[in-house]
């Protein structure tokens, strides 16, 4: 039986939300917490691109704890915890990134992989 996958685009990257532009300007609009928490997020997605989900974990929860409400926040800390094999806690992120935003599809599609994944009992 094939294993349960993380959507990707064509290149192989995983599904993530097309927001990066809105949410950097919407964090400058919004104040100095704001405008690092966009930093975090975008510094975090650059870690995880390098292969690096310890430093994308990181400023990705500092990211998640100045934007709470940021969807888009969520779902690259739930990919940056699948990367790091911690699968429990990548679902609990997309579940709050689809809780804040039912239409972020790049987080509906991760979230629904792993549930899979889970319920595959796959290790």
């Amino acid at each position: 039986m094939m294993s349960a996958r993380i959507q990707s685009d064509p290149r192989g990257w995983p599904q993530r939300a097309s927001g990066l532009a809105a949410l950097i300007l919407a964090a400058v609009a919004l104040g100095c917490s704001s405008f690092q928490g966009g930093r975090l997020y975008h510094d975090g997605t650059a870690s995880l691109d390098r292969g690096d989900p310890a430093l994308a974990i990181q400023q990705l929860e500092q990211a998640a704890e100045l934007l709470p409400e940021a969807s888009e926040v969520h779902n690259h800390l739930g990919l940056a915890y699948w990367a790091a094999g911690r699968d429990g806690d990548a679902q609990l992120a997309f579940r709050r990134a689809v809780d804040l935003d039912c239409d972020n599809s790049a987080a509906v599609a991760n979230l629904r992989v792993a549930e899979a994944h889970k319920e595959e009992g796959e290790p």
